[in-house]
């Protein structure tokens, strides 16, 4: 997998996949000299982790998909304070609505987290999970 940044401009930079070949411009607030004009790289990094467990949840939980109504997958994050900034604590909040059992959602939330997901066993942060099915907490 590669992937290929170019600047464009100020503190902004346009980068594009060869996996995919979709491309994303990154760019830093304004108060650090950017123009707002996309994500933050480390937000990107985020989305990463919540595309990668969503569809591991939906791979995972194939034979039940049918059952579910909604997943919304929420996540906060510290960084340090210090350079490097680097993500310290991730959580990552799975909200399944669907007439699935907790131990199947469970789970699921579990491998992903655990086992399949890339982009969480890439970070150097401590990750926890939690799982709300249906509206209560697990």
């Amino acid at each position: 997998m590669k992937v290929n940044a170019k600047w464009t401009g100020g503190m902004a930079y346009n980068s594009k996949g060869d996996s995919s070949g979709y491309d994303v411009t990154m760019d830093a607030s304004s108060s650090v000299g950017g123009n707002d004009s996309g994500p933050r790289p480390m937000e990107m990094v985020l989305h990463g982790v919540a595309g990668c467990m969503g569809i591991d949840l939906n791979v995972i939980m194939r034979h039940s998909m049918d059952k579910v109504e909604s997943i919304d997958i929420d996540i906060e994050a510290e960084r340090a304070e210090t350079e490097p900034k680097r993500f310290t604590d991730v959580t990552i909040i799975v909200r399944i609505k669907g007439d699935v059992t907790e131990k199947v959602a469970q789970r699921a939330v579990n491998l992903s987290a655990d086992k399949y997901c890339s982009a969480i066993n890439s970070l150097n942060a401590t990750v926890s999970t939690k799982l709300e099915l249906n509206g209560e907490m697990k």
